[in-house]
């Protein structure tokens, strides 16, 4: 049995990292400490008030991104529940931010993003949601963290995007935890934002970050 999770756990890492990954990765498996991956890509977006956003505005600060779009009627709502609970568990933390990117930027203007952020109760301070170039925001989404999003006029709401999350720490890098399968612990590299047990585990890490 042990064989099988052992089995299990070095192909998720070739599968998710490839094989060059495994001796680093492997290293880093400590159930206690979180894996650091790539520093975010440079981007440069513009807010539901009108402002210009970028790494900069993160600087020092601890957050969250997902990708999204304000008609999606998928799975979008449940997404952005979540995303309230984490606000809520952290809100008045000067350190803490939310970048919600939206991958129907023609639709979702800063005025439209704006109302939607007022409708959902999204009230956080630094809580940006996030329009500008689509070319710019899909490419940040695809090359940059690797998070599929893109047109489809075969499916509802004529795009499709992922449901993760990704924690970005004080020094712009992605990072993530294990989980435990079996006898053995496998690294993720995002968290499932429709998943409320990843939520509780999203929030715990945030906590050892901004304690870091």
């Amino acid at each position: 049995m042990q064989k099988k999770y052992a089995f299990i756990g070095i192909a998720f890492i070739i599968l998710v990292f490839g094989t060059w990954a495994i001796p680093k990765i492997v290293a880093k498996l400590n159930p206690k400490a979180l894996i650091k991956f790539e520093k975010v890509p440079e981007f440069h977006f513009t807010n539901q008030y009108g402002k210009t956003v970028t790494n900069e505005t993160f600087k020092n600060k601890v957050y969250v991104i997902e990708f999204f779009y304000t008609r999606c009627p998928t799975i979008c709502p449940k997404m952005n529940k979540n995303m309230l609970l984490i606000q809520n568990e952290f809100y008045g933390n000067p350190n803490f931010g939310i970048a919600s990117f939206s991958i129907n930027p023609t639709f979702d203007t800063p005025q439209v993003l704006l109302d939607y952020a007022k409708e959902k109760g999204a009230t956080l301070k630094n809580w940006h949601f996030l329009t500008g170039d689509k070319d710019a925001i899909y490419n940040l989404a695809n090359q940059g963290f690797k998070l599929y999003a893109g047109v489809n006029d075969q499916v509802e709401g004529g795009f499709e995007h992922s449901g993760l999350f990704a924690l970005i720490d004080k020094d712009g890098f992605i990072r993530s935890r294990t989980l435990k399968i079996g006898d053995f612990e496998n690294p993720i590299k995002f968290y499932d934002g429709l998943d409320i047990a990843q939520i509780e585990f999203l929030k715990n890490d945030i906590k050892k970050l901004l304690s870091e």
